[in-house]
């Protein structure tokens, strides 16, 4: 007997260790939703939420694209790589002086607004119809165009020389990687992306994330959330910025 199409969508907390279309493959095979996609990759090392829109909520994948993301990120400024995170090997970078916690602080602060950013280029963003990361596996050095962000906020959490940890809500388009590394250059250090974890994708947050293990035994009628209930928040124009945490 056929599952019945349910329209909405699936609040996933992807486990690190495997990409986006994996974790959609396994959601398909447990609910029986083959009409279905995610709103915003994040890469294997990444864990978090992960928005699966199911049925008719496939059209609003464009909305949720725009909706402001929430991620919590830990970082080396004592080394850097060619991917900008700990997937590939790491460089050390010679630091004469190691930045205070005021330095750290000012310069997160820094990053908060509309901005130009240079994507890594290891990403998957194509360079004449390749994706960048082909390239650099041939060797080549593709030349990544800047494009607007925005960071609508960026908050400190905690640094213990090398290692720092912070939280930033951004729009479309940023690389926590690219951030870090552009924090590495404001401090004269490096700059390497070592965990990340998206706490949040517009009204979909992580403490409300279904993990693969429980969905896997669970019934679709219990983890789709309607879209008719949805519909609306989620196409919201201009969606709602996530509040800046209180410390």
């Amino acid at each position: 007997m056929a599952t019945p199409v349910i329209d909405g969508f699936i609040n996933l907390n992807k486990p690190v260790g495997i990409t986006s279309a994996k974790a959609l493959y396994k959601v398909r095979s447990a609910s029986g939703m083959r009409k279905s996609g995610h709103s915003g990759t994040l890469d294997p090392a990444a864990s978090g939420v992960l928005v699966l829109c199911v049925g008719k909520a496939t059209k609003t994948v464009e909305c949720l694209m725009n909706h402001p993301k929430v991620y919590e990120a830990t970082a080396r400024l004592d080394v850097t790589s060619e991917s900008l995170d700990s997937d590939s090997g790491l460089i050390p970078v010679e630091t004469p002086n190691i930045p205070t916690h005021s330095d750290v602080t000012e310069a997160v602060s820094s990053f908060e607004g509309t901005q130009e950013q240079i994507p890594p280029i290891v990403s998957a963003l194509k360079i004449g119809g390749v994706p960048a990361y082909k390239l650099a596996r041939r060797g080549e050095q593709p030349t990544m165009k800047p494009r607007k962000i925005t960071v609508y906020w960026m908050r400190l959490i905690a640094y213990d020389w090398p290692t720092i940890s912070f939280e930033m809500a951004c729009g479309r388009g940023t690389y926590v990687r690219s951030v870090i590394r552009d924090l590495g250059e404001k401090l004269n250090c490096g700059g390497c992306l070592t965990g990340l974890i998206r706490r949040q994708v517009g009204p979909f947050h992580i403490d409300d994330a279904w993990t693969l293990d429980r969905l896997q035994t669970a019934n679709p009628v219990d983890y789709i959330l309607p879209l008719s209930r949805w519909d609306e928040t989620v196409r919201k124009d201009p969606p709602p910025v996530p509040p800046r945490p209180e410390v």
